[in-house]
Parts: C-alpha cells; sequence; structure tokens
C-alpha cells in the first residue's frame, strides 16, 4: 500500500509547527541573553562616577541606588544612555541567579568588556558578601545580559537644564529617569501658543541642545523606539519647560512611561 499521498497531510502540518516554532523564538528573542564579560571601576567608590561620557553629573553617579555602568559599543555614541540591563555573572560558584539591574551612565571598556559596572553594582552579582570579595579580586568575569525596562515610581521624566545654557539664546538638558525599554532617538521643542516645534540636536552624551530655543513656555515631545521597525511612540509629557527656564534648574515632566 502506498502511504505517501496519506502522510503528504502531516508533512505539511509538520513543517507550519516549525516555521511557528522559528517565528515564536524571533519574536521573543529581544528577551534572551548575550554572553560577554564585564569589570569595575577599581578606583572608584561604591557608587558610579559623576564625570560620565552621558553627562548626568551628580545623579548619574547615585540613580538607581548606584547600580550604574559603562558600556562600550551599548553606549551607542550617547544613545544607549539611560538604558537599563540585566547583567549576571556566570561563575555558578559566586554569581547569583538574577545578577543585577544596571543603568547606562558612561562610557568604557576594559578588557574586552561590554560592561564597566560600579564597585555596587558588581558585588550585587555575588551570592553573598563573601562570593561578592571573590568577585572583585576576579576583577573581570564572564557574564550574560540582556536589555529590560527601566522603572522609577516614585520619579516622573525630569528634564535637567544644563549649566552651559544660555537663557535666552541657548537650551540644553539631559532628560533624567528615562522609563520603559525604548531608547529616546528624538526630541522636540514647540511653543505652546502655536505650537511650532524645533527638532533639538543631540549634541553629546545624553545633551540635547538648540540654538536659539523657541521662546515662551516650552511643550516637549520625545519619540521613543523600539527594536522593532515601525515601534515608534510619540510622548507628550503633561508639564511644560517654563518661559524662565534657568540653567541648571530640574523640571518635572509630571508623567510616567512604562512602554
Amino acid at each position: 500500500m502506498d502511504f505517501s499521498n496519506s502522510l503528504k497531510p502531516f508533512a505539511f502540518l509538520l513543517v507550519c509547527l516549525l516555521l511557528w516554532q522559528t517565528q515564536t523564538d524571533a519574536a521573543t528573542c529581544s528577551d534572551c541573553f548575550t554572553q560577554s564579560r564585564a569589570a569595575y571601576y577599581p578606583n572608584s567608590e561604591e557608587n558610579g562616577t559623576e564625570t560620565g561620557a552621558c553627562e548626568f553629573g551628580s545623579f548619574g553617579a547615585t540613580i538607581n541606588g548606584g547600580d550604574v555602568s559603562a558600556a562600550s559599543d551599548l553606549y551607542r555614541s550617547g544613545l544607549g544612555c539611560g538604558a537599563c540591563y540585566q547583567v549576571r555573572c556566570t561563575n555558578a560558584k559566586y554569581c547569583s541567579d538574577n545578577g543585577v539591574t544596571v543603568v547606562i551612565t558612561d562610557s568604557g571598556s576594559s578588557d574586552h568588556t561590554d560592561f564597566i559596572l560600579s564597585n555596587h553594582a558588581f558585588s550585587k552579582m555575588a551570592q553573598t558578601k563573601d562570593a561578592a570579595a571573590s568577585l572583585l579580586a576576579l576583577g573581570v568575569v564572564d557574564i550574560e545580559y540582556r536589555r529590560v525596562s527601566c522603572s522609577y515610581p516614585n520619579h516622573n521624566i525630569t528634564i535637567k537644564i544644563d549649566e552651559n545654557s544660555n537663557y535666552p539664546y541657548y537650551l540644553a538638558f539631559v532628560i533624567w529617569y528615562q522609563q520603559g525599554n525604548k531608547d529616546i532617538t528624538a526630541v522636540q521643542l514647540c511653543e505652546t501658543q502655536n505650537y511650532s516645534c524645533k527638532l533639538l540636536d543631540r549634541s553629546h552624551g545624553a545633551v540635547w541642545s538648540i540654538t536659539p530655543p523657541p521662546s515662551g513656555p516650552l511643550s516637549i515631545r520625545m519619540l521613543l523606539s523600539g527594536s522593532d521597525e515601525g515601534d515608534e511612540t510619540w510622548v507628550v509629557p503633561d508639564n511644560n519647560i517654563p518661559q524662565d527656564w534657568k540653567a541648571g534648574a530640574t523640571y518635572d515632566t509630571g508623567v510616567q512611561i512604562n512602554v
């Protein structure tokens, strides 16, 4: 008896299942871990540095409880500033299962690493205090990492006006408490009266700037972009930057983002 014809529907079904599994695996790839290495700031305090390339200042040393990191390729010319990653070392003798969640605040690499963690963050990858001391003695460890959402439940997104800003001729600022797992790829400032908008430049690190800025109270618009093509969202905060903004001041946008 020829079973070839009767088996064709089952073969077709098997191919469909394999294709579905492949697509499912690809769809969840953003949850996958990437293998790499990590070091730590050997001469720093437990927290991060106040002179990081992202230009967060003292905020960059203490955000996320001091669990921060410099990054090499993940810095992405400043686009990676404020992004969060789960980082866990892979030495079963010393390392915990969850590792630590860090915020990118600086640029740097050491001995083919993707991360240079703060002392505080590096130690938190360990199972115990004794294991943390052993990890610190190693200096550089094998790790795996993945992008995760940043969450600051007690803070809204905040605008920090750069100290080099010069009212009303030059305006620069950084965005604190970036939330979710998308990158801020564009920023606009709009006059609230006629809603005429201007696109800002990413001048360096996480600093957005414009010369001259629009006048009057300013509405800010942020474009959040994900890893998938077309995954973009414009966010318009509730609060405006006041007309008489001042260098060094911080302004609460009134919004939190969970995307």
